[in-house]
């Protein structure tokens, strides 16, 4: 049975978020804190976009802005892509390929529930194959 987005997010902790008003430098902060890659923009409880480490090399770094006085709002990706909790990994790795994306925040009913990344669902998909040839491995010899 295919791994879904609502077992890859169950358990984790709250989303990692800033406001547009933050700065990059303090976005950057808290994505280090976290060990992600990317924190979710929230203007309230609404998703405004999302602000990658990808997002700070190519727009602040490269254009030698001070990450201390820039709002990540400025800068975010606004359009952001995402999923709810029904879809599968491997429609989720699709996605990700097809849009050269690396995370998908996961909403549903207008609620953010998390964030995917493309390790969440490389992973998944490879433990589902792992379970599978197990499954055909014990079929085989059990025959």
């Amino acid at each position: 049975m295919p791994v879904t987005v609502r077992q890859m997010i169950a358990g984790r902790g709250p989303v990692i978020s800033v406001s547009p008003s933050t700065t990059v430098f303090e976005a950057l902060q808290r994505m280090a804190e976290h060990n992600v890659g990317a924190v979710l923009v929230t203007d309230g409880a609404r998703l405004a976009g999302i602000f990658t480490e990808r997002d700070y090399a190519r727009k602040v770094a490269l254009r030698g802005l001070v990450s201390k006085e820039v709002p990540v709002g400025t800068l975010m990706t606004a359009r952001v892509v995402t999923v709810d909790t029904t879809w599968s990994a491997d429609q989720c790795m699709a996605l990700m390929d097809d849009q050269h994306i690396r995370h998908l925040p996961v909403v549903e009913g207008g609620e953010v529930l998390g964030v995917i990344s493309i390790r969440d669902a490389v992973k998944a998909v490879v433990n589902e194959q792992h379970f599978v040839i197990g499954q055909l491995v014990n079929y085989i010899t059990s025959s």
